[in-house]
């Protein structure tokens, strides 16, 4: 099993949406990329740890390549916003590629480079890539969310 992790807005959906991606075997909702150890949602939510609300996605390789998950990743957020999704707004909310090892960050850049070439949106891409720190997992009631709420097909492209 390998991990990958995303920040891509609100990590309620973006959890819903890669829980349903065959390959993906578990996946966590939490904050990373901040100097605040320990936080809460409520800290994260001050706009002032610096942190993203992330996922932390475990996933079998041999059914699921790095390279699927970030086509994942680019099709189901805005990457052209800075510090927003939609109507959440906040450095937390912010498009973020956390790489866990020196080929994710080249399959990353890579990837954000060839949309870039492309032209596939209309705006620059602001997505910030990274080396991964420190994982903080949420408070439980943040995990599968949507699903405990019947509401995770809703927030799926």
């Amino acid at each position: 099993m390998e991990t990958a992790t995303f920040g891509a807005g609100c990590f309620w959906g973006v959890e819903a949406t890669f829980r349903q991606v065959p390959g993906v075997v578990s996946t966590a909702v939490g904050y990373m990329g901040g100097t605040l150890a320990s936080p809460t949602y409520q800290d994260v939510c001050t706009d002032k740890t610096g942190h993203a609300e992330a996922v932390q996605i475990t996933y079998d390789p041999l059914k699921m390549s790095y390279d699927d998950l970030l086509r994942v990743f680019w099709q189901n957020h805005d990457p052209t916003t800075l510090n927003r999704q939609g109507p959440d707004v906040g450095t937390q909310y912010r498009s973020v590629i956390f790489y866990h090892t020196p080929e994710q960050e080249a399959a990353a850049r890579a990837s954000k480079e060839s949309l870039e070439r492309a032209g596939a949106f209309k705006r620059p891409i602001v997505t910030e890539i990274a080396p991964v720190s420190t994982f903080w997992r949420a408070e439980e009631y943040h995990q599968q969310y949507l699903e405990k709420r019947g509401l995770a097909q809703c927030h799926t492209k």
